[in-house]
């Protein structure tokens, strides 16, 4: 069991706290609270730490932590799994880029909006209320303004990702303010208010803090090294990249440089309970379980994605690597990643009357596949059995409708039925392994990619081969099942030129966090959604009848529509995205 974490227990207060009404913008909790009968230090340290509980208070509809729909799904890292296309079809239509009716009621996509402005409503009647206290009264007033500030800099980040037009609500807004706040403002104003939230908490935020969780000035660095990475790539009204701003790549670097981690020793130490809040994590969201509560603050955002066959888990079969993603793995005779030639040869598609899949003659692949996908023969999370009874070496049966999304799992996301973390709800499980927002590697290949961007590509070489060095060293957990060793993964001697230290860069991206869900917010970025998806189902197609009539539409599949409740409630003050 975790110590020290910053969870909201039902009377952790001792006061009656709501989240906030259905409507975002009716902002201010509801119950008892009001600025005026909570603004002592006591109260505000409370509704500080309700503040963070908001950004994990997500579910398996409506995530606000695992991006596993919006970024990974969408992409051409994974299928959506399940039982059949008919098996929470919404992720369907996302998958099949079919968004262009703007989603009612309780939908994912618009749960998300919700419950995102839900947490920066926290975060601001928690502004609002310690603004009121006296500083020589409250002696962590700064800080606390600081963490919150970073806190609603994160949702409105993570909003901007998916629905790209946004209101940016602050604590200084009366309600007729904020019903009058446009969504339709420029990508550079919107990104420098992100950014001022984040400089902000960059500026008044110590080093480090004592209690594990809360933000501290590194992660600041880190995430202002994110935003002015996004905010560089200037795009059009149709997301076409028209410009690459060289400024702010160079802040990057700058904030980058700032940000202090390493990484793990194992590259599968990111995705094990027990190794979390360690060097690599700069910036997570906390869970925890015994501690207290009825039922822990476990996560049950992956709930749906545990393999489906297996006893010693249950349900549904959701988050399966696509046979692309699983090819990208990969490695020609030095070790490298074939970065033009990845999916000429589908890799792992023999299932054995034993149902597992044997390796090919020849095959080589870079070690991270095995800490990423679950594949027949090939132990689950590092065990060939739990407790010396049950069989945890993945099988073709875990697949719920191989005939529709093949038998490749995910693994990440997942921890072994026998860990302490893990708990099971009816058919769905959760676990209280923290989620990653930042890991360190993150902020090296951002890093990279700024100097690429900048025609320094010799700098990112010896970044990008630290990253690649870490995945070759991280081969001593079981991963093989005794099959004969296929791992090789070497180092890049040279950067040829600018083009391909820029292919190597964004598969090195692809291949450190695949399935994590940050892949179809790093086509975006680039702006090459369009080219790689369209690209990705044309083949894919192919293998999988169940994309048949998938396609993207550049200039509107980039992002989200508004959710057209939160275009009606504002009486049309909120702009429609293009193409819905």
């Amino acid at each position: 069991m975790k110590n020290y974490k910053i969870y909201i227990a039902s009377a952790l207060l001792g006061l009656s706290i709501s989240a906030c009404s259905d409507e975002f913008l009716e902002y201010e909790p509801e119950g008892v609270l009001s600025s005026e009968n909570v603004s002592s230090p006591e109260n505000a340290e409370g509704l500080v730490i309700a503040a963070y509980a908001g950004i994990g208070n997500d579910e398996m509809i409506g995530p606000l932590t695992s991006m596993w729909v919006y970024g990974s799904v969408r992409s051409d890292d994974a299928y959506k799994g399940g039982g059949g296309r008919g098996d929470v079809a919404e992720i369907d239509r996302y998958e099949q880029y079919n968004l262009t009716i703007p989603d009612q009621g309780d939908a994912m996509a618009p749960r998300t909006w919700t419950d995102f402005y839900k947490a920066i409503s926290r975060a601001n009647f928690a502004l609002q209320v310690i603004e009121d206290i006296p500083e020589a009264d409250y002696s962590m007033k700064t800080t606390r303004q600081a963490e919150l500030r970073f806190l609603r800099g994160h949702s409105h980040f993570i909003l901007k990702m998916l629905f790209d037009k946004i209101p940016y609500i602050t604590e200084d807004l009366t309600q007729e303010e904020i019903a009058l706040v446009s969504n339709d403002v420029s990508d550079e104003v919107l990104w420098n208010k992100i950014a001022d939230d984040f400089l902000f908490a960059y500026e008044n935020l110590p080093p480090s803090q004592d209690e594990v969780g809360r933000a501290d000035k590194n992660a600041a660095a880190a995430y202002l090294a994110k935003v002015r990475l996004y905010q560089a790539y200037e795009q059009n009204d149709q997301h076409e990249v028209i410009n690459i701003n060289r400024e702010r790549l160079e802040e990057v670097i700058q904030y980058a440089n700032e940000v202090t981690g390493t990484l793990e020793d194992d590259f599968g130490n990111n995705f094990l309970d027990g190794f979390d809040n360690g060097p690599e994590s700069i910036w997570a969201v906390q869970f925890s379980i015994n501690d207290g509560t009825t039922v822990g603050r476990v996560s049950y955002v992956t709930g749906l994605n545990s393999p489906h066959g297996n006893v010693l888990y249950g349900c549904c079969g959701f988050h399966l690597a696509s046979q692309n993603m699983v090819n990208a793995f990969q490695t020609d005779e030095n070790g490298l990643p074939m970065l033009d030639s990845f999916n000429e040869t589908d890799i792992f598609t023999t299932v054995l009357p034993d149902g597992t899949t044997p390796p090919s003659d020849g095959l080589t692949v870079d070690p991270r596949l095995d800490h990423t996908v679950g594949i027949p023969g090939r132990p689950f999370k590092y065990r060939n059995t739990v407790n010396n009874s049950g069989d945890m070496v993945y099988n073709f049966s875990w697949a719920r409708d191989p005939g529709v999304y093949g038998y490749f799992g995910n693994m990440k996301e997942q921890q072994a039925p026998d860990c302490s973390c893990y708990k099971k709800e009816g058919p769905f499980v959760g676990t209280s392994k923290n989620i990653d927002f930042i890991r360190y590697a993150d902020v090296l290949l951002w890093k990279a990619e700024a100097l690429i961007q900048l025609d320094r590509w010799d700098e990112a070489l010896p970044i990008i081969n630290e990253v690649r060095s870490r995945a070759a060293a991280s081969t001593q957990r079981p991963l093989d099942a005794g099959a004969s060793d296929i791992y090789h993964i070497g180092q890049y001697t040279s950067f040829p030129s600018k083009t391909y230290a820029w292919k190597a860069l964004k598969f090195e991206r692809r291949l450190e966090f695949a399935m994590e869900g940050h892949r179809f917010f790093d086509l975006v970025r680039w702006g090459e959604a369009s080219e790689v998806l369209s690209a990705y189902l044309n083949e894919e197609k192919t293998k999988r009848d169940f994309l048949s009539n998938a396609a993207f539409t550049p200039g509107r599949d980039e992002y989200y529509p508004i959710p057209q409740r939160e275009i009606d409630f504002t009486g049309g003050v909120y702009q429609q995205n293009p193409g819905y």
